[in-house]
């Protein structure tokens, strides 16, 4: 099954060709589900093996079927926080992302974000749109020469990320919850405490995955902790970020800007103060969506459903690997007898 809010029933997707006919051409049948909804629910899920999640369709343990026959779910993304992964593993359901696939993707939206705070990009632009080229002198940018980057969550992201920014002469810390000094030392980054991290930079970059530790890890005192004249940028979960004291902050003065391609809520409702700032750049959770990117992800998420349907070890599994005999499950009732008629 292929959930239904990023995608068409001819399986046609937001994303572009996602190379369904991969799965086809694996002896596999798939088929788009008829509704969309923000919670997927056991009957809709009753006669798969697997699902592939395209959006932020949220898997609870209800939506489990209790025939035991789903046996997969994939996500199409790094992101899994939407799914119950331990509910998963508790009924035998392998759960798979793809994060080698987003790394270099997510890490050049982080860099765009960057630059566009750094010149003033969007504001220049609505200058030029609407008349105000005399306001040009209020929005000089800053250069970067010298300037410190600090990152929160220091997995592949974030070191992809600082493999960017390193080579464009920046220095670059990090702070992340478990020890990663090979890898900081690696690409010449200097790991300190998240308070640090927060003071000391002049752009605070957000990776750090969303659990229910990580909710409002950059909150009111740690927003408190940065220079005035610094600018965040999150590219993780929205609830990772305070939104409400952030866009206070933004407003008064107390930060010099954002960049935000993540929100606590999603679509940002119009209302939000964000959108009415001029220190915020805004994208819809979609920045990094290219043409590489879905070729990426894509190739990433069909290995996965694919090795699942032959009985293998799927390679990206965040909720395993399962003890050798209780992997690949064999589902109650024989519905997974025939392999080519997997779905």
């Amino acid at each position: 099954m292929v959930t239904r809010g990023y995608a068409e029933p001819d399986g046609s997707t937001v994303f572009g060709d996602i190379g369904l006919s991969r799965l086809t051409e694996a002896g596999l049948t798939w088929r788009v589900l008829h509704e969309a909804t923000a919670e997927l629910r056991a009957d809709q899920l009753a006669d798969a093996d697997a699902v592939l999640v395209l959006g932020p369709e949220r898997v609870t343990e209800s939506a489990l079927p209790a025939s035991g026959r789903l046996r997969h779910v994939a996500r199409f993304g790094a992101g899994f926080d939407a799914v119950d992964t331990v509910a998963c593993a508790r009924h035998g359901v392998a759960v798979t992302n793809t994060p080698d696939a987003v790394r270099r993707p997510v890490a050049d939206s982080v860099v765009a974000l960057l630059y566009a705070l750094a010149y003033q990009v969007v504001v220049k632009d609505r200058l030029v749109r609407e008349g105000r080229w005399a306001e040009r002198g209020r929005w000089r940018g800053s250069g970067l020469l010298g300037a410190t980057v600090g990152i929160v969550g220091f997995g592949g992201i974030g070191q992809e990320t600082a493999r960017r920014l390193r080579a464009q002469g920046l220095r670059v810390l990090a702070y992340n919850r478990s020890h990663r000094g090979r890898e900081a030392a690696a690409i010449g980054v200097e790991l300190r405490p998240l308070e640090e991290v927060m003071a000391q930079s002049d752009y605070v970059v957000v990776t750090v995955a969303a659990n229910p530790d990580t909710r409002h890890l950059v909150g009111e005192r740690e927003l408190a902790l940065m220079k005035p004249t610094a600018r965040l940028i999150n590219v993780a979960r929205g609830v990772v970020v305070d939104e409400e004291a952030l866009a206070a902050r933004l407003a008064d003065g107390r930060l010099a800007g954002a960049g935000l391609d993540v929100f606590t809520e999603e679509p940002l409702p119009p209302g939000s103060p964000l959108t009415r700032l001029d220190n915020v750049v805004l994208a819809p959770h979609s920045l990094c969506w290219t043409d590489q990117y879905t070729e990426a992800v894509s190739a990433s998420v069909m290995a996965s459903l694919i090795a699942v349907s032959r009985g293998e070890q799927p390679p990206e599994t965040v909720n395993g690997p399962f003890p050798a005999g209780a992997w690949p499950r064999t589902p109650t009732g024989g519905a997974n007898e025939e392999k080519r008629d997997r779905t």
